[in-house]
């Protein structure tokens, strides 16, 4: 016989995306029912390879305030010591890292960030979200039906027993990843690339245990940074690919080496095996080989096909999706787990409101769907022209200085300080899109790379390389967001963050076209083109950024730091020390006089324990 039973939410899927959105709608929303359909059980959700095992600063950011994860993943996981790129300096000679060009992290990230075991990230997260009270059920989802409005959704499910239910809610969630729930049911996602900007990838990965790390780096060598490179995120470039290499554990040396290639450069029958990935590593990167030829095997996946991005993200009729779901792009920044930390948010606010009965929720909706497409589409830009350019260490350095620049001045901070959360500036935003000016970036990139053009390596970590910018670096604030932001909707001022970054875009610009022709850039139109627009967005948003302090203004005396100012105005030091049971009372007595300089110098000495020790 089949039950029924009714939730605030029903999120399908337990992996880390259904399991982040339910852990912060308990956390956010007081009293909600959550309830978690997962398939999987513990002990195959362990298992389970997935991309997304690198985490960046939203990610990072997300985990521990919102989410209250910090000291698990201090505990459990390892920190991420930055991102590491690596080119061959000849393509037929890869033995070791000295083989390599590289630019590597020379200090700490500038915000949390860590190398995530998925597996053990999944299984410790649903326990967690089990134990704070979220009904975490076993079963597969059979079919759901959308009702129209604020009437009831409902999720058919069966267990393996055979069991059938069906749970009712007001809101439904599909975190099931590449099963594609609602993608399936509603047309939802496209994976042509024409709305993709050309992306045709596809990836491979193996995982391996009990790895000697020495074979990558021998740490005695290292002299001229400050981080443990072996932890970092190391990516490596060759003609139509990169691949990553991120360490998953400690105890097991646990070892992730995988591949986004490029099917017109690199097809997909070359690599479709463990013996055919091993192959092309051998040839390509035997650094690499040699890394995964000598530990244990665990596993091996192949997806030829894993790029798509949304059309729609949140529905009228109550059901939303995220992570994997919606969108995959390219693994290259590992914005994957920050990207489903943005929609998570999202989703929060609109159920919050949805409940609340919030006259503006249909406004917001339409906002926050616009954002996420936004934020998808724009991150599928990023990996435009990638085949033609990856191979080209002079080329792709530069490329990611230009990127490093817009991650750090505008999209961290803006994440910092809530602003995906607030209609008129996703507005503002989408608005002021500098993606045409990206577009004409990278049309001169591409061309530079096809004519193999050498104009040096950008080190993207130095603080040296930008003219008219003084010792700025990439991820220098430009506003102190991990300072002073008191983390409130519209108390960081991004406005002047990112007008900054428009202009040291612009001095970047002017430094790559002096670099490549000379005196004679000042006679080309395209050179002006994209100064002068970069340089009129900035000045520009600099306006909006007075305007944004003069409003703020009115609001300082109540933040939380001048109110904690206010109350600190009373604070009085303490002058004495509080009772303890080791103090006798006569000693009591005494440690007063002592305090208030009356202490008799002949009076008695006393007795005193031998492991009490008093202050005269």
């Amino acid at each position: 016989m089949e039950t029924s039973r009714e939730f605030d939410v029903v999120i399908m899927g337990g992996g880390i995306g259904g399991s982040f959105q339910a852990r912060h709608l308990l956390l956010s929303v007081p009293g909600i029912r959550v309830a978690v359909v997962e398939p999987q059980s513990a002990e195959e959700l362990a298992r389970i390879a997935k991309i997304g095992e690198s985490t960046v600063e939203i990610a990072g950011s997300f985990m521990v305030k919102d989410l209250g994860l910090g000291a698990y993943l201090t505990e459990h996981h390892l920190p991420k010591n930055g991102l590491n790129f690596h080119w061959p300096k000849k393509g037929e000679k890869t033995d070791s890292m000295d083989d390599y060009w590289s630019v590597w992290a020379l200090r700490q990230p500038v915000g949390h960030a860590w190398q995530v075991h998925r597996g053990k990230l999944e299984v410790d997260l649903l326990q967690m979200n089990r134990e704070h009270g979220v009904e975490v059920i076993e079963a597969s989802v059979v079919d759901f039906d959308i009702s129209p409005g604020s009437e009831l959704n409902q999720v058919h499910i069966e267990t393996r027993s055979g069991e059938r239910s069906t749970l009712s809610c007001k809101h439904l969630v599909d975190a099931a990843g590449r099963a594609f729930l609602t993608g399936r049911k509603f047309n939802n996602i496209s994976r042509k690339p024409r709305d993709k900007y050309g992306i045709k990838n596809g990836t491979a990965w193996v995982r391996v245990g009990g790895v000697d790390r020495d074979l990558f780096h021998n740490e005695l060598d290292q002299n001229d940074t400050s981080t443990v490179r072996y932890y970092g995120t190391n990516h490596f470039f060759g003609p139509g690919h990169w691949l990553w290499m991120i360490p998953l554990s400690r105890e097991s040396m646990e070892l992730s080496i995988g591949v986004i290639h490029h099917h017109d450069v690199v097809p997909a029958r070359s690599l479709n095996s463990r013996e055919k990935f091993l192959e092309f590593l051998k040839a390509n990167h035997e650094v690499l080989y040699r890394l995964v030829s000598t530990a244990e095997d665990i596993d091996f996946v192949y997806w030829g096909s894993p790029s798509h991005v949304p059309s729609q993200v949140f529905s009228e009729d109550n059901w939303s999706a995220l992570g994997d779901a919606i969108y995959f792009g390219d693994a290259f920044y590992s914005v994957g787990i920050s990207a489903l930390c943005v929609t998570v948010d999202c989703t929060t606010e609109l159920i919050r409101a949805q409940l609340a009965n919030e006259p503006d929720l249909s406004a917001k909706r339409g906002a926050f769907n616009r954002y996420i497409h936004w934020f998808a589409t724009t991150n599928a830009h990023t990996y435009r022209d990638h085949p033609v350019m990856l191979g080209n260490a002079s080329i792709m350095s530069w490329r990611i200085y230009f990127e490093y620049l817009w991650w750090f001045g505008a999209l961290v901070p803006g994440f910092v300080g809530k602003w995906h959360l607030e209609p008129a500036f996703i507005e503002e935003q989408l608005a002021n899109c500098p993606r045409h000016i990206h577009g004409e970036i990278y049309d001169e990139l591409s061309m530079l790379a096809r004519k193999g053009t050498n104009i040096g390596l950008m080190d993207c970590y130095r603080a040296d390389q930008l003219p008219l910018c003084g010792d700025f670096y990439p991820d220098r604030h430009h506003v102190p967001y991990l300072e002073n932001t008191e983390y409130g909707h519209r108390e960081l001022n991004i406005y002047r963050s990112v007008a900054a970054t428009h202009y040291v875009a612009a001095m970047w610009w002017l430094k790559l076209q002096a670099r490549v022709y000379g005196p004679l850039f000042l006679f080309r139109w395209r050179f002006h083109k994209v100064f002068a627009q970069l340089l009129k967005q900035s000045a520009l948003i600099r306006v909006r950024s007075w305007v944004h302090e003069r409003e703020n203004a009115r609001h300082r005396a109540t933040r939380r730091f001048a109110l904690l100012q206010k109350a600190f105005s009373a604070y009085r030091a303490p002058t004495a020390l509080q009772a303890w049971p080791g103090l006798t009372l006569e000693e009591e007595k005494r440690e007063a006089r002592v305090q208030r300089g009356e202490a008799s110098r002949t009076s008695g000495s006393v007795a005193v324990e031998p492991s009490v020790h008093v202050l005269h």
